[in-house]
C-alpha cells in the first residue's frame, strides 16, 4: 500500500486580524491567533492590525501587516519609500526611542533568562545620526534582463532577489543618494551582467568604492568607471578574484583611508576590504564607554581579543602600562602593529592567533593581565571562556553584536568562572534595524 503524502500547509489568503503582543529580536510583531503563535511583519507592540499570512507551519505562522486597525503610539510614517520591499531596514516605522528601548528590554531580557539575573547597573543607550550613518556596506549588483535595468542595492525583505532601490536613507549620501546612477553606469558597460557586488567604505576624507568583476574589464568599461569617480569624487577599486586582489582603479594611486579617535589623538588606517565599524559616530561613543567601564589605571596591562586593527587596542595604551592585542588574521594584524607605528604607540605588542580553536601554547596565555576586553563576531567568545576562567582578570568588558551569544558567554562567566554582571547596556550602531549592539561589564567576585 503506498504512503500517504503529508502536503505541506499552505497560508491563507483571507486576513486575520490580530493583536500583537511583543516584538522579537528580529522586529517582528508576535501575535497568539487560535492558540498558534504567529510572527507578524511591520506590526508593533499593542496594535490591532490585519494581517495575511505568508507562511504556515506546525509550531508557529508568519505573516505581515497589510493593514493597521488600531497604531500603537511608537508607530510613525516610514521616511524611506522603500520600506516593506527593501530588506535592509525593519523598524522604519517605529519611532526611533521605541526603537532603542526595545533593543534595550530584548538584551536584558535574553542576559536575564540566561545567567538567572539581571545586571546590576543598566547602562544609558549611546546614540547618534539615525539617517546616512552607515559608512560601510555590500551592495549586491543585477542586470535584470526582463527589466532591461541594473539594480544595486540590498535585498528584499526575506527574498533572494534584489530591490528596486533608487536611494538608500541610512547609507551615507555618498554613496545612498546615487544608487540609481551606479545602476545606470554599470547598465552602459559591456561587463554588466559580471558585476555581481560593489563594496563600499567611507573613510573621514573620501569615499572608496570596491567593484568585484568576475572578468577583466576592457579599456571602454575602465574609462566609464573612471570618469564617474572623477565627477563623484569617489575612489574606484577593482576585485578580479578574492581580497587580496583589490586594487586601485582610480586614482592610480589613492589616498590612504583612515579614520580619528579624536579623544584619544589617534588615527586608523585601513584599506577598502578591512573590517571597520559601520557607524563612526557610535564607535567614537562605544570607545569612550569601553575605556570608563575598564577604569583603566597606568601600572595595568590588558589583553584586547578579537582586536581587529587596533580600533580599542591603542586608545587603551594611552591609559594603561601595556595592551596585548590577539585577531584571527594575520593580514590585520600586520595593519594593527603599522597603526601602531603611525601613532608613535610603543607599549602594546600584536599576535595573531585563531580565537575559536585551541590555543594551547601560546605564550601571550602565560601572562598576567589585569583587565580584558571582548569584542567578537556574532558567533561570540564561547571558545576563550576556559582560557578566561584561568586567566581571572578582575574585570571584563564584553562588546557584542548579538545579544543571544552574549547571554550565552555570560552564563558562564557569571556561573562557572565567578564574574558579577556589572552592567550592560545597547548601542544603537545600526538605526532602523533589529540589530543589536551592546556592552557589557564582568567584576570578579572576591573570594
Amino acid at each position: 500500500m503506498p504512503k500517504r503524502r503529508h502536503r505541506k500547509p499552505q497560508p491563507s489568503i483571507i486576513p486575520v486580524e490580530a493583536i500583537i503582543e511583543k516584538l522579537t529580536p528580529e522586529g517582528r510583531g508576535v501575535a497568539h491567533i487560535n492558540g498558534k503563535v504567529t510572527f507578524i511583519d511591520f506590526a508593533l507592540p499593542g496594535e490591532r492590525v490585519m494581517m495575511q499570512y505568508t507562511r504556515t507551519s506546525n509550531n508557529y505562522d508568519e505573516g505581515r501587516a497589510i493593514e493597521v486597525l488600531q497604531a500603537a503610539a511608537d508607530r510613525v510614517q516610514p521616511l524611506c519609500e522603500h520600506f516593506g520591499l527593501c530588506g535592509g531596514c525593519s523598524l522604519q516605522h517605529m519611532n526611533t526611542d521605541a526603537q532603542v528601548n526595545a533593543k534595550q528590554q530584548i538584551m536584558i531580557e535574553q542576559l536575564q533568562h540566561a545567567t538567572g539575573v539581571a545586571p546590576t547597573e543598566i547602562l544609558s543607550p549611546l546614540r547618534g545620526p539615525v539617517w546616512g550613518y552607515r559608512h560601510k556596506a555590500r551592495l549586491g549588483v543585477k542586470f535584470v534582463f526582463k527589466k532591461n535595468k541594473v539594480l544595486v542595492g540590498f535585498r528584499e525583505k526575506a527574498e533572494a532577489l534584489l530591490a528596486d532601490l533608487s536611494h538608500c536613507k541610512v547609507l551615507h549620501p555618498s554613496v545612498g543618494e546615487r544608487l540609481e546612477d551606479l545602476g545606470n553606469l554599470i547598465m552602459g558597460m559591456a561587463a554588466r551582467s559580471r558585476i555581481p557586488q560593489i563594496e563600499v567604505a567611507v573613510s573621514d576624507q573620501v569615499t572608496a568604492l570596491v567593484f568585484r568583476n568576475l572578468e577583466p574589464l576592457n579599456e571602454e568599461d575602465q574609462h566609464k568607471l573612471i570618469e564617474f569617480a572623477q565627477a563623484n569624487k569617489l575612489h574606484i577599486y577593482l576585485q578580479p578574484a578574492g581580497p587580496d586582489s583589490v586594487h586601485p582603479l582610480w586614482p592610480a594611486q589613492p589616498e590612504v583611508l583612515q579614520y580619528k579617535l579624536a579623544n584619544h589623538n589617534i588615527t586608523i588606517e585601513f584599506t577598502p576590504a578591512d573590517f571597520t565599524q559601520v557607524n563612526p559616530d557610535i564607535n567614537q561613543q562605544m570607545i569612550d564607554r569601553a575605556l570608563s567601564l575598564l577604569d583603566l589605571q597606568a601600572n595595568e596591562k590588558v589583553l584586547d581579543l578579537f582586536c581587529g586593527l587596533g580600533n580599542f587596542t591603542l586608545p587603551m595604551a594611552r591609559k594603561s602600562s601595556h595592551v596585548t592585542g590577539v585577531e584571527g588574521s594575520v593580514e590585520m594584524v600586520v595593519k594593527a602593529r603599522s597603526n601602531a607605528r603611525l601613532n608613535q604607540i610603543e607599549n602594546v605588542e600584536f599576535h595573531a592567533a585563531d580565537l575559536s580553536a585551541d590555543l594551547t601554547g601560546y605564550p601571550w596565555l602565560n601572562h598576567q593581565y589585569d583587565k580584558i576586553l571582548l569584542d567578537p563576531p556574532r558567533s561570540g567568545a564561547m571558545s576563550m571562556l576556559k582560557y578566561l576562567g584561568k586567566l581571572g582578570a578582575k574585570r571584563i568588558v564584553y562588546v557584542s553584536c548579538n545579544p543571544a551569544t552574549l547571554a550565552r558567554d555570560a552564563e558562564v562567566l557569571v556561573n562557572e568562572y565567578g564574574y558579577k554582571l556589572a552592567a550592560a547596556g545597547v548601542m544603537d550602531m545600526f538605526p532602523h534595524t533589529a540589530h543589536v549592539e551592546s556592552i557589557a561589564v564582568f567584576n570578579k567576585k572576591n573570594k
